[in-house]
């Protein structure tokens, strides 16, 4: 699939994926390339404190890649359950990066804004070039990869019931936490 440059004509891509896409959830759904066994992809993105984050810092940790917005309906569902489940699996290694797709970043911080404190870190994509690299059939996605930096599942699109997979298969990854003293 080509790369798109625009988030409103990616945006109808996502759509028009949505609507040809089976609504199962979690597994290696929808048209595109079945990312399960592949490296993640290096990426940097600017937290919401304007600092940088790449995905190589995680590398030794399980780390949840979720990719939302704040137009996403299932988002807004989602998100503070990852939340909840980043403040549960912290302790285990486990890191959560939620990285918002939208175009103006007021629009995050205003999402953001009604639960004040967030466990998992948050980061901003104002260009949509997370999305261009791993081309998404649905908002959100989440991508669960593993300590060496390999994606082991991906969940596409959110149901609450999505919520309980995703965290057991984040805690199956984590172990022991990674801690072998």
């Amino acid at each position: 699939m080509a790369n798109l440059s625009s988030v409103p004509v990616r945006r109808t891509v996502l759509a028009a994926a949505l609507l040809f896409t089976s609504c199962a959830t979690g597994g290696a759904g929808g048209g595109q390339v079945n990312q399960v066994g592949l490296p993640a992809p290096e990426i940097t993105v600017q937290r919401i404190s304007g600092k940088p984050v790449s995905l190589s810092n995680y590398r030794g940790q399980v780390v949840l890649l979720d990719i939302w917005a704040s137009w996403c309906v299932p988002c807004k569902q989602e998100l503070p359950m990852l939340d909840d489940i980043a403040s549960r699996l912290h302790h285990r290694g486990v890191e959560i990066l939620a990285v918002s797709v939208d175009q103006e970043r007021e629009n995050v911080v205003k999402f953001l804004g009604a639960r004040g404190h967030w466990a998992l870190t948050i980061a901003h994509d104002s260009k949509g070039e997370i999305a261009d690299r791993l081309q998404p059939d649905k908002m959100p996605t989440s991508y669960i990869i593993d300590r060496q930096g390999i994606i082991r599942y991906v969940n596409y699109g959110f149901q609450p019931s999505d919520a309980q997979i995703i965290e057991r298969r984040l805690a199956d990854l984590a172990g022991d936490g990674g801690k072998h003293h």
